[in-house]
């Protein structure tokens, strides 16, 4: 937890009653990775981390994508899906976003109060 840079990391997502699931993440950080984001993509392997950040949009986005909202502790807030052409509701708690194809998330088990971990 800190200050995170542009880069590439492990997201580790933390279940008592699972193996840990280690996902490939890109980290966005800096304005113009977070500004660029997805955009221009046809998809991602794994997940992105826009930190810091509190919403998204899907304007000019090529496919629909879960969203997860974090606070500081990268606990899960919220987790939402976003057809392309959509707005996000900011969220008052969040401070990082995490972003993958839509139906990864379901999939990856990640729900409120699900507990991350990133490992470089």
């Amino acid at each position: 937890m800190g200050s995170y840079r542009d880069g590439t990391a492990t997201l580790v997502i933390t279940d008592a009653t699972t193996v840990p699931l280690e996902i490939p993440l890109e980290i966005a950080a800096s304005y113009r990775a977070r500004t660029r984001g997805l955009l221009g993509r046809d998809g991602i392997d794994g997940a992105l981390l826009l930190t810091p950040a509190g919403s998204v949009h899907t304007l000019r986005m090529r496919f629909a994508i879960d969203v997860a909202y974090l606070d500081r502790r990268l606990r899960v807030l919220a987790v939402r899906t976003m057809p392309p052409g959509r707005l996000g509701r900011p969220r008052l708690r969040s401070r990082h976003v995490l972003e993958s194809e839509a139906g990864k998330m379901k999939a990856w088990g990640l729900g409120p109060g699900t507990q991350l971990d990133i490992v470089s």
